[in-house]
């Protein structure tokens, strides 16, 4: 039996992806990765509800912003320390 391959495995796949996004107007590559960083955030809202429960907004905001600040910026501009509350 043939081993299946990945289609981001294949050289000549990945090769014609890449060309395609260096073809790309610069604003699509911008729009593209807010897109990405959109699904990431939702994603990581979606770890921390289903891990903390019912929480305020407020306190989603603040542990999304925890995942990407570090400790020392989220201790002086929120006075919050993931440390203590969690991430």
């Amino acid at each position: 039996m043939q081993s299946l391959q990945k289609i981001d495995d294949n050289p000549r796949i990945s090769q014609i992806l890449i060309e395609g996004y260096r073809q790309l107007p610069v604003y699509q590559k911008l729009k593209q990765v807010n897109d990405l960083t959109i699904a990431v955030q939702k994603l990581a809202a979606a770890r921390i509800n289903r891990q903390y429960g019912k929480i305020s907004e407020k306190e989603l905001r603040l542990r999304l912003a925890s995942l990407w600040l570090p400790r020392d910026i989220m201790i002086k501009v929120f006075n919050w320390d993931p440390q203590e509350k969690g991430y």
